[in-house]
């Protein structure tokens, strides 16, 4: 099973683990195109520190992440699955569980970046300032950018299993499973149900759809689980407690669509 998971705006100080070492990243096929984003967000941040605001998409109070990614190649790092933070992160809570669950977290879980494409939560990375809806001056919109030479890739990387997608869309742009693996993907949405009047109202949340996706991965991740495809995965979810109502694609080479419904959302 691969668990494709959006990165977090916030981000852990870089520590002080030893510097970028950007041969040892996992996913080797994305070294030449990592390699030109550094280069240019580098350059960028240690130009110019107005522009590098406006084109990361900064506010004022975020000035200083600019002078943070000037210092990219020199800076510690950590564990990535410690450089993410936020809801989705807290709900996860990578560093709780047990050593069995992180071994399997370490491998199956796969976090996509603006800066770095992919990386797994094992990999050692500094903390950064660069999302996929960033358009840099030379490599152009970052998602059209790593949708250029993400498939073989993460084609790759996918197997023969299943793929758990949870991207929100920014970064479910930079690569779209086709053929085959669209037909193993299964992709989430949370769904926050309240009787009113009477009558089942549906929303779709948005904090809260983070958490819910956060502790879905946990609980797979406890339980061991490995489901063989969506329609398993789906059996398996209910099996952990999750209300999950499914619906198989129309057409060959698409995804399966996953909405997982809750009636509290904390």
């Amino acid at each position: 099973m691969l668990v494709l998971l959006p990165p977090s705006e916030g981000k852990a100080a870089s520590g002080r683990g030893v510097p970028l070492k950007a041969e040892s990243l996992s996913l080797p096929g994305l070294a030449e195109a990592r390699a030109a984003v550094l280069d240019e967000l580098v350059e960028l941040c240690a130009g110019d520190a107005e522009k590098a605001r406006e084109v990361l998409g900064l506010s004022e109070g975020l000035r200083g992440e600019v002078a943070k990614n000037v210092e990219l190649r020199t800076a510690g790092t950590r564990p990535a699955g410690e450089i993410y933070t936020g809801v989705l992160y807290d709900a996860l809570d990578l560093a709780s569980l047990d050593t069995a669950a992180k071994r399997r977290a370490a491998k199956s879980l796969l976090v996509f970046s603006g800066l770095w494409g992919a990386v797994h939560t094992g990999d050692r990375i500094p903390s950064y300032r660069c999302s996929m809806g960033v358009k840099l001056p030379g490599l152009g919109a970052l998602g059209a950018y790593w949708r250029g030479v993400m498939d073989p890739v993460m084609t790759e990387a996918a197997g023969t299993g299943l793929v758990l997608d949870l991207r929100s869309s920014a970064y479910a742009a930079a690569w779209k499973p086709k053929g085959d693996v669209a037909g193993r993907t299964a992709t989430v949405r949370v769904l926050h149900s309240q009787i009113v009047d009477g009558v089942e109202k549906r929303s779709v949340v948005s904090h809260f759809n983070k958490a819910t996706k956060g502790r879905i991965v946990r609980d797979l991740l406890i339980a061991g689980a490995s489901p063989a495809g969506p329609a398993e995965l789906v059996e398996t979810l209910r099996g952990l407690g999750h209300v999950v109502e499914a619906q198989a694609p129309a057409k060959a080479g698409r995804a399966w669509s996953l909405d997982v419904v809750v009636t509290q959302i904390h």
